[in-house]
């Protein structure tokens, strides 16, 4: 089954969202996400699953990275790279702590295809690794 295009239209937004918040940490995931309106043009759909994915990264940011973190041998979050980081944040979010979570094999693939497209095939296989890991461990 493909992903709906708008989901990863949405999750391709996030992950600029959350890199630019790297740069710029005092900025809200709602100011960021206006910035990009400004810019773009996409379907309703796509700001609203954006919405709902920043708010719950954003509101749970600790506990994901303490996920990510517990299935990374030898690796912090603070040495990954950041487009690794922020895709595994969304879909380490969409497997196990949305209201609408997502099946693991969904959400890992699409940050596999997405770490392919901004990060490199070696990333691929280091996010693939970890979220696998979180997907088969328990909540």
């Amino acid at each position: 089954m493909k992903p709906a295009p708008s989901r990863r239209q949405s999750r391709e937004l996030v992950l600029q969202v959350l890199f630019q918040q790297e740069f710029a940490p005092g900025l809200d995931f709602h100011a960021g996400l206006e910035s990009f309106k400004s810019s773009f043009t996409a379907p309703v759909e796509v700001w609203e699953y954006a919405e709902v994915l920043l708010k719950g990264i954003s509101d749970q940011r600790e506990h994901i990275d303490q996920m990510i973190e517990s299935h990374a041998s030898n690796w912090t979050v603070a040495r990954m790279a950041l487009v690794d980081l922020n895709l595994m944040r969304i879909a380490v979010f969409e497997i196990r702590l949305a209201e609408e979570k997502i099946p693991p094999a969904i959400a890992i693939n699409e940050a596999v295809e997405l770490t392919k497209k901004y990060g490199t095939n070696e990333s691929a296989k280091f996010v693939n690794g970890i979220l696998d890991q979180v997907a088969q461990s328990e909540a």
